[in-house]
């Protein structure tokens, strides 16, 4: 059985990584794709009770749109320190478009993790590695990067177009902070995962 299975049922990879005492949700797709989704589930043997928590790379639409659904079917969240400023940034853009139903995320009800923290949190799930800020696509942008060399890195800028952005200091850092960890397999949400030789 595969620890991670990547999950694609709209526009966004979302990833489901099994520890062995818990799993862990990366991302959701848009709000209204849930059909969609359960699907998904059910192509990959994988229950929706199976998921304990819902990690967002970060707060965008096509990020965070099944979040509170999910939460009230069961599933925690799991809001990172640097990201809880920002969990409502899209309830506006959601307000907009009435067929999505969208509920916005009740924060109160998340299980808040700093990052120094993750490490030892993940491991209660039986999850080896640890989540850092990765904030130069957004200031609420976050990575997880396991022990075995398996890296989520959300939107990341893919690391191949990393020269086309010379000026982009920010970038640059996120990159080398992920790359002092030797990442083996890198997951983007919008793009096809990387293998590092």
């Amino acid at each position: 059985m595969d620890l991670v299975n990547r999950l694609k049922y709209g526009n966004t990879n979302t990833f489901f990584i099994r520890g062995t005492s818990g799993n862990l949700l990366v991302d959701t797709d848009y709000a209204g794709t849930l059909p969609l989704f359960y699907q998904e589930l059910k192509k990959n043997n994988i229950k929706l009770s199976d998921i304990t928590y819902v990690l967002a790379t970060h707060y965008h639409p096509d990020h965070i749109g099944l979040v509170s659904e999910l939460m009230q079917l069961g599933v925690k969240l799991l809001l990172i320190d640097t990201q809880i400023e920002y969990v409502h940034f899209s309830d506006e853009i959601f307000s907009r478009d009435k067929r999505t139903k969208y509920m916005p995320i009740k924060e109160e009800d998340a299980v808040f993790v700093k990052c120094k923290e993750s490490r030892a949190f993940l491991q209660s799930m039986g999850i080896k590695g640890e989540i850092l800020s990765t904030s130069s696509h957004s200031n609420d942008s976050i990575s997880l990067i396991l022990d075995n060399g398996t890296c989520f890195v959300g939107d990341l800028e893919p690391i191949n177009y990393l020269d086309a952005y010379e000026e982009n200091i920010k970038l640059k850092e996120d990159w080398k902070l992920i790359m002092s960890y030797n990442p083996k397999k890198i997951f983007y949400a919008h793009a096809n995962e990387k293998v590092m030789i």
